[in-house]
């Protein structure tokens, strides 16, 4: 029994000094917003569509303790107008991210109109800037999630 307890001790004393002496590595921590519908940066809606939807905007990153500002744009395609076939309902193109919070939703309430299929029938919704200065989109050199796209379709 003596003899199995030195092996043991032997073996295994080894690895928990080498074990101790290892730097501890640092958790990825880089705060970035992003928006997407089910982790899809381009969605298509129905035509017909008669309702209000939420799109998130997403903060990645550890409680924050401050206010942040993120001003967004809207965009249509040549097929899309505000008021026939679409309307924001939030005010502003900026949301307050207020501590604790990590998502805000710009809220798109979608009106049934005929669509011209040889027009660009999208709306984009783009992360403009932050007033934390933290990355737009998935961190990365493309930016992925940045800019939802929403395409309607018949």
């Amino acid at each position: 029994m003596r003899n199995l307890l030195k092996t043991v001790l032997v073996a295994f004393l080894p690895l928990l000094i080498a074990a101790c002496n290892k730097e501890e590595v640092e958790p990825f921590d880089h705060p970035f917003f992003h928006i997407h519908v089910d982790n899809q940066d381009t969605v298509e809606v129905r035509y017909n569509r008669r309702d209000t939807v939420s799109y998130h905007i997403y903060l990645s990153a550890k409680r924050q303790f401050d206010p942040i500002e993120v001003t967004y744009s809207i965009t249509p395609g040549s097929g899309l107008q505000e008021g026939r076939d679409y309307r924001v309902l939030n005010s502003g193109s900026t949301l307050l991210f207020r501590p604790g919070v990590f998502e805000v939703p710009v809220k798109v309430a979608w009106l049934e109109n005929d669509l011209d299929p040889a027009l660009d029938n999208s709306l984009s919704i783009k992360i403009e800037s932050n007033s934390e200065g933290y990355t737009l989109g998935l961190p990365g050199p493309d930016h992925l999630q940045q800019q939802l796209v929403l395409i309607k379709k018949k």
